[in-house]
């Protein structure tokens, strides 16, 4: 189940086997930055709900953990969200969410796992939080599975002063539990 703030949840494509996870793969860990355009312009033709496009205020990048950035010497959310940004002519304040805390990788964790790993595991920096006031934040990232980051960082941005959060992530992968559009 969604939070009451977020008003709209989209993955442009499921993510199994296949083309989408393969290219999800290559973005993240073979390094394919170039990817993220391509990625982008795919996610930016996903339907939206008219009041979301005519509200939209800005993309918000989920933030990767300091050692997985540094070792990948990139966040490929932040790269979506600012071609997204780009292509939808609104900012990209991929700077406005912070990592409270380190977090396991939630890759081999149960949906209930995944849930604990997140909590309060994000904040909003302090000088960003005059911007959100009243906006209707599109908060990206590259993958969902359970939501819990979602709905971690939603929630961060939420108490911080957003209006409202919309999800936008490039696939969504089937998980067991508690799924995001249940």
């Amino acid at each position: 189940m969604l939070p009451a703030f977020v008003r709209a949840a989209r993955s442009y494509c499921w993510i199994g086997t296949g083309t989408g996870s393969d290219i999800v793969h290559a973005f993240k860990y073979d390094g394919w930055r170039r990817a993220g355009a391509q990625m982008a312009h795919r996610m930016s033709r996903v339907a939206w709900p008219l009041d979301v496009v005519r509200e939209r205020t800005a993309t918000v990048a989920v933030p990767l953990a300091r050692q997985r950035e540094r070792e990948r010497g990139f966040n490929q959310s932040a790269i979506l969200a600012s071609e997204l940004a780009v292509i939808w002519g609104i900012p990209a304040w991929n700077h406005a969410l912070l990592r409270s805390r380190p977090t396991l990788s939630q890759t081999e964790l149960t949906p209930g796992e995944r849930k604990g790993n997140v909590a309060g595991a994000f904040r909003v920096r302090r000088e960003c939080a005059g911007s959100l006031a009243g906006a209707h934040i599109i908060l990206v990232d590259d993958i969902v599975t359970t939501g819990a980051t979602l709905r971690a960082c939603s929630s961060a941005l939420f108490h911080a002063g957003a209006r409202t959060i919309s999800y936008m992530t490039f696939g969504r992968a089937p998980a067991s539990g508690d799924r995001i559009f249940q």
